[in-house]
């Protein structure tokens, strides 16, 4: 547990899940996520076509509403945090539920809610499933490797791959200026 939350004790966790399943269940939709992106499901009246609907995704905002329907849209709400509109989707599946693919700016961190003023789930409860590095992207990747490659580094007392690059840069340095005397430098 973090430093600023007590522990809980079991009925206590439990209580708090359950709560939470409540507070998921009563919403308009079912949704899940992974680190990248979110999938949201709204179901629909059976019969539904595309051309029935009104879905709009913006960089901060979600409407999802039935075109010909006189009641309220079934979203219409500000995202959790900022998406990637040009990388998410919907599709109308068996004509009974909209499936919503949202990417979201921010692919390293969970959201609690979708949009905000839905009721919040605890993240420190998600258990993401263990990944292989070539499951990653590129830039993911090589950041993780470096962060595993220091974090060894720090555990043997060695520099890490910044200290490493700091190092490297003083030596040249140094070599192309003999005159100067850095017997006495402190560096951070």
């Amino acid at each position: 547990m973090s430093a600023d939350k007590p522990e809980q004790s079991k009925e206590e966790i439990a209580a708090a899940i359950a709560k939470e399943k409540l507070e998921q269940d009563s919403l308009p939709y079912k949704w899940s996520q992974v680190l990248e992106e979110l999938t949201v499901i709204v179901p629909v009246p059976p019969g539904t076509r595309s051309r029935d609907l009104q879905v709009q995704i913006t960089r901060s905002k979600l409407f999802v509403a039935l075109k010909s329907s006189l009641s309220a849209p079934i979203i219409n709400d500000d995202f959790y945090k900022d998406v990637k509109v040009d990388d998410s989707t919907w599709t109308l599946d068996d004509n009974k539920e909209i499936t919503l693919t949202i990417t979201k700016s921010n692919k390293m961190e969970w959201w609690p809610c979708v949009v905000k003023s839905a009721p919040k789930i605890d993240v420190s409860r998600i258990q993401p499933e263990n990944s292989k590095l070539s499951d990653l992207d590129g830039e993911t990747r090589s950041m993780v490797e470096k962060m595993m490659f220091d974090q060894q580094q720090k555990q043997l007392k060695k520099p890490t791959s910044d200290e490493m690059k700091k190092e490297e840069i003083l030596k040249k340095f140094q070599a192309q200026h003999p005159e100067l005397d850095f017997s006495k430098a402190k560096f951070q």
